[in-house]
């Protein structure tokens, strides 16, 4: 089954970020020379509940696919460009995810492969291309969208990520199941009337949606090992964070 990877660092240090900034140019052709990598993009992030336009320029991101997990584990361990982040970072965090759904493009292309739902938590990632001529309005619904996402207590990590600023969003959330994620997406609040204006008004020029199994987490995040817990150990790969 295909692996989707999402590998975030935290740089703490004024010098560690601005290599991690630099990085968004220089780290392409490490990557592009990667064994067995599948699509991948370099992510910058968003303050706050992290779906914002401010930018946070201590955490990066890393979003591939690849044949499984198995080969997604040995590029972590052998790639130099990897090897690269990991140095550099003081923090770091692997989800191993399989696809279960997936609809839309991404830069024309749908790269996700879907096979059958696992067990455990949800994971929801959306992506967007915003027309610039709705930028500001789409913007100005996210504070209110980033507030009941906060305090929805089924949200069991939430982050927002982007290729190009303002212009090319992702957003990506864990539930503890699909049902928890089906209840935010109906109810009737802030994300339900953003989604209607989309559909409205034609605020994007590209989208995805994809739905994932979280199958593992390598490392941790805020200082702590994540408190999602993934299906059961499996005798080919790690589940616990590590």
């Amino acid at each position: 089954m295909q692996s989707t990877t999402l590998s975030l660092y935290h740089f703490g240090s004024l010098p560690s970020r601005l290599w991690a900034f630099a990085q968004m140019g220089f780290a392409r052709a490490g990557l592009a020379a990667v064994r067995d990598i599948g699509m991948w993009k370099l992510c910058g992030s968003g303050t706050g509940e992290g779906f914002t336009p401010v930018p946070n320029t201590s955490v990066y991101a890393i979003l591939a696919t690849w044949p499984d997990h198995n080969t997604a584990r040995r590029a972590f361990h052998g790639a130099q460009v990897f090897r690269r982040y990991r140095d550099h970072a003081d923090e770091a965090m692997t989800l191993f995810l399989t696809p279960n759904s997936a609809r839309g493009t991404w830069a024309g292309e749908q790269p996700f492969e879907p096979s059958a739902p696992g067990e455990g938590p949800i994971a929801a990632l959306t992506r967007a291309t915003i027309k610039p001529k709705i930028a500001a309005r789409f913007w100005g619904r996210v504070p209110a969208i980033s507030s009941v996402i906060g305090k929805d207590p089924n949200v069991l990590f939430k982050i927002g990520i982007g290729e190009v600023p303002m212009l090319h969003q992702v957003t990506f959330s864990i539930w503890p199941d699909a049902d928890s994620m089906a209840a935010f997406a109906r109810h009737d609040g802030p994300h339900a009337r953003a989604i209607r204006a989309v559909r409205t008004e034609g605020w994007f020029r590209e989208e995805l949606y994809a739905r994932f199994t979280l199958d593992a987490v390598d490392g941790q995040w805020g200082g702590v090992r994540p408190h999602f817990a993934p299906r059961p150990q499996t005798s080919d790969m790690r589940i616990a964070a590590e």
